[in-house]
């Protein structure tokens, strides 16, 4: 089934219910007034930077994005990029490209110029729609970027080398496009995160999509008296992919603007969320801020809320446990995945299995899974191995590389590239990125591990592991610590904290700064060893 038909069922059964609300507390007149609408948007004038749209609505605009590009000469295959922030336009564009048969080609909003020019041409978009944040960055490469392709601009004040989206589908047919759709279609390309490089191309089809909706309905067993408060980026496939299980079940979901501890516990509130999507550093925002006495949990209405979850990295059990005091009656899941596996929950915890935190679970809905040594045999239970997925949700390829579509997908299985074990219980752990494993003295260490531990010390607000290059081991194991606001630590503490460790695991290098992340909650290893293993190889220079 394409995803497009959950679209026009909810259209049919639930069309004056609510469908999208877009919250966004951190901006005043001088946006919102950049974004008038041309048909059937509800805006409530006590809360004038909320706006909503019914499912009807939201399937209307969809046709209407879809039967403007096909007036522009957009085929059934062609890619159509996407580069704005999360706002109520957002799904329906998205929506719309897909009814008229092309392939969605979401943007990272970090992109700078180059980057975008890059995966434009790797993707070999037909069409670019971008946002008014964007403006200069498309300027500084609009003459390459628009050679055979058409810029639409979504907003006021229009610049002269695109053309204006509201111009474009004001009298475009609300009515549904005649192109006709099967799963087997593509459907969409999403680019990896890029931490290890240029981002590769990632392209799935139609089925992938409805098995993300139809696996996160069932995961969270969503209902239509839900509702889903949406706060990471729609470009990335965490967000979206979290928000088709709305999709699917008929609910309410908010896209929601911001992320202090305010924000999020006041939108949970008001909006009546039942739901939410949440990253580690979030979360653990929202724990230090209760410890503070910053915010108290009885001036908000949080009595609907049944559940939190959490994916993109490794989810220290100390952070749930800790949770858990604070929301006793919250499920809870863990979600593990990748874009190449059309997003979370190819592996993911269970919302009985509160248990085995620590783990990212057991097989997702229609998944498989398997742990592999470097030759591909599967090891021994208990032993670590690259762990492998498969399952409907696969990615086609790596769009125009069949050497690394090759190098990943074999024999219907996924290398993730994860280091992971299972358990006597069936249980997968993931232990870390085969990339991120660190060898010192011939001992394999791995950082996740140590970033589990460290993350139970009560002074810690976040930390990364990494190697740094050492002449006589290889490498030693260094830790970037972020200490808590309002808090000091020394290294002697940390040492001390760590003499539980087996010394080959303790860090040999204590370095109290911030620890990066990029917007899917992943911590930037690559760009921390390229920073403190220069600043070791200068310090071992001058030893020597």
């Amino acid at each position: 089934m394409p995803i497009t038909d959950l679209l026009e069922r909810n259209h049919k059964l639930y069309g004056d219910e609510v469908a999208l609300v877009e919250l966004n507390p951190l901006i005043k007149d001088a946006r919102r007034k950049t974004w008038k609408e041309y048909d059937l948007v509800q805006q409530t004038s006590a809360t004038p930077y909320r706006r909503e749209i019914t499912w009807s609505v939201f399937d209307e605009k969809a046709n209407r994005v879809a039967n403007m590009l096909l007036s522009r000469g957009v085929k059934k295959g062609d890619r159509v990029a996407i580069l704005m922030f999360n706002c109520l336009e957002w799904l329906p564009i998205y929506f719309g490209i897909l009814k008229a048969g092309a392939i969605a080609v979401p943007f990272n909003f970090r992109f700078d110029a180059n980057e975008i020019k890059y995966c434009a041409n790797l993707a070999e978009i037909q069409v670019l729609i971008f946002g008014p944040e964007f403006i200069g960055r498309i300027e500084s490469i609009e003459e390459e970027l628009s050679r055979g392709r058409l810029l639409i601009y979504v907003g006021d004040g229009c610049p002269t080398f695109a053309e204006s989206y509201r111009e474009l589908v004001a009298d475009c047919s609300s009515s549904a496009p005649l192109v006709r759709l099967e799963e087997e279609d593509d459907a969409t390309i999403y680019f990896s995160s890029g931490t290890t490089g240029f981002p590769k191309a990632i392209l799935h089809n139609h089925e992938s999509l409805t098995q993300a909706a139809q696996m996160e309905q069932k995961h969270h067993e969503t209902t239509r008296d839900d509702v889903f408060l949406c706060i990471p980026p729609l470009y990335h496939t965490g967000a979206k992919f979290h928000w088709m299980g709305s999709l699917c079940a008929g609910s309410r979901a908010v896209l929601l603007t911001g992320t202090t501890p305010e924000i999020i516990l006041e939108a949970v509130s008001n909006e009546k969320a039942t739901l939410m999507f949440l990253l580690v550093p979030w979360a653990q925002a929202i724990l230090d801020a209760l410890d503070r006495g910053e915010m108290k949990i009885e001036d908000y209405e949080l009595d609907q809320w049944r559940l939190m979850h959490i994916g993109a990295q490794p989810v220290p059990s100390s952070l749930i446990s800790h949770w858990k005091d604070y929301f006793p009656n919250h499920q809870y899941d863990t979600n593990y995945g990748l874009s190449e596996s059309a997003g979370p929950g190819c592996v993911h915890l269970g919302l009985e299995n509160v248990h085995k935190v620590g783990a990212i679970g057991i097989p997702g809905y229609r998944w498989k899974c398997k742990i592999v040594d470097e030759n591909g045999v599967e090891v021994q239970q208990g032993d670590v191995g690259e762990l492998c997925v498969k399952g409907p949700g696969l990615m086609t390829c790596y769009y125009n590389d069949p050497e690394a579509t090759e190098a990943t997908l074999k024999d219907g299985w996924l290398f993730t590239g994860d280091m992971a074990m299972q358990d006597e219980d069936g249980f997968y752990f993931l232990v870390d990125r085969k990339k991120d494993v660190i060898i010192s003295g011939g001992e394999n260490i791995y950082p996740v591990q140590i970033e589990n531990f460290l993350a139970a010390h009560p002074k810690i607000k976040d930390v990364a592991v990494i190697g740094l290059p050492d002449k006589r081991l290889g490498e030693i194991t260094g830790a970037i610590i972020a200490v808590k606001e309002g808090m000091e630590c020394t290294e002697e503490e940390i040492n001390d904290f760590c003499k539980q460790l087996p010394r080959y695991k303790r860090p040999k290098q204590i370095i109290f700064a911030e620890v990066p992340r990029n917007a899917t909650g992943k911590i930037e290893k690559p760009a921390l060893r390229k920073r403190y293993g220069a600043e070791r190889l200068v310090e071992q220079q001058n030893m020597a």
